[in-house]
């Protein structure tokens, strides 16, 4: 499991960075993100634990993405793995596994494979992607740009603008949620 006071640094220097970009003063984006500057100031020192619709504010007002604030500036997009809340319970935490972009539609689906299944698609239009979580079982992903092997608990995304199939190996169902975006 990630570190949740990893995120923090992350969000710190993020917001940080864009808003020099941007140049604008902290009190500046305070105002414009309708927060703080007390809290803007402590989440630039790495020491606030704002809220996410906080940080949905931060990002439009930075003009940027709930993602670029919170995932570390070396990794990709689509492997991402930030614990971005915690609950008052050990057992109560949100992970962010990976993203892809998006802008005209997103779709959740359910899967399972029977042992020895296997299902080829065709390649969807340019600007479609997919994000898969495997629940149960082993699940291979194979795609014209490589091929993923997932247990419980794994993930993957990827460009689905490509030939790629998902196959069951194992001697047992294989179970997972698959994210269809556009």
């Amino acid at each position: 499991m990630p570190n949740s006071s990893d995120v923090l640094a992350h969000v710190a220097s993020n917001v940080r960075r864009h808003r020099l970009a941007l140049g604008l003063s902290q009190e500046g984006l305070a105002a414009r993100a309708g927060i703080s500057r007390r809290t803007l100031i402590n989440v630039e020192a790495g020491e606030a634990n704002i809220s996410l619709s906080g940080l949905d504010q931060l990002a439009e007002a930075l003009d940027a993405t709930f993602v670029e604030l919170v995932k570390s500036p070396t990794a990709p997009a689509t492997d991402i793995d930030e614990v971005a809340w915690r609950g008052a319970t050990e057992e109560s935490v949100a992970v962010l596994l990976g993203s892809a972009p998006a802008g005209r539609e997103a779709q959740l689906w359910t899967w399972a494979l029977g042992p020895g299944e296997r299902y080829d698609a065709q390649p969807d239009p340019d600007g479609w992607h997919e994000m898969i979580l495997v629940t149960e079982g082993q699940l291979l992903v194979e795609r014209e740009d490589g091929r993923s092997e997932l247990g419980a608990g794994q993930h993957c995304v990827y460009s689905s603008a490509q030939r790629y199939s998902y196959a069951n190996p194992g001697p047992v169902p294989v179970r997972f949620v698959r994210a269809v975006t556009s």
